[in-house]
């Protein structure tokens, strides 16, 4: 029952911290790592699915979000939101490759949206550039316990 609720925990902040909820899955994972009672697979596919399901969250908020631009509790204004646009329109889909990235990752995820992104290309790149940083810190992690 606790390993469940480890991999369930480890979900949720993942999750949480790729929508716009701040949140650490990097510490829960090396946390649950460092403790040694769960499989590192299933760390990096639990933490890696917690991810990309929160990114495809934004990204579906993103298609939906232009509605309501011009009510006045919409978060951004409109210049911010017009230049997001416009860098992802020069950068393209591959600048979902720093969709792991603190601070501009979430909202890039969010912008993909917005700009219509295919959820086919948007979910391969955000599902390598997750794995990938997940797969990163494992190695380092497993690397310094020795």
């Amino acid at each position: 029952m606790w390993e469940l609720s480890g991999y369930l925990g480890l979900f949720l902040a993942a999750f949480s911290a790729a929508t716009l909820i701040p949140a650490q899955s990097e510490a829960v994972l090396t946390g649950l790592l460092i403790s040694g009672n769960y499989s590192v697979v299933m760390l990096l596919v639990v933490a890696t699915a917690g991810n990309v399901l929160g990114s495809a969250v934004n990204w579906l908020l993103g298609l939906y979000i232009e509605r309501y631009r011009h009510k006045r509790w919409f978060p951004v204004s409109d210049n911010k939101l017009a230049r997001a646009q416009r860098a992802y329109h020069r950068y393209g889909r591959w600048s979902l490759l720093l969709s792991w990235v603190p601070i501009i990752g979430d909202p890039l995820t969010l912008i993909a949206g917005v700009m219509r992104e295919p959820f086919w290309s948007f979910f391969l790149i955000v599902l390598l550039a997750k794995a990938a940083r997940y797969l990163v810190l494992t190695v380092v992690t497993l690397g310094i316990m020795g």
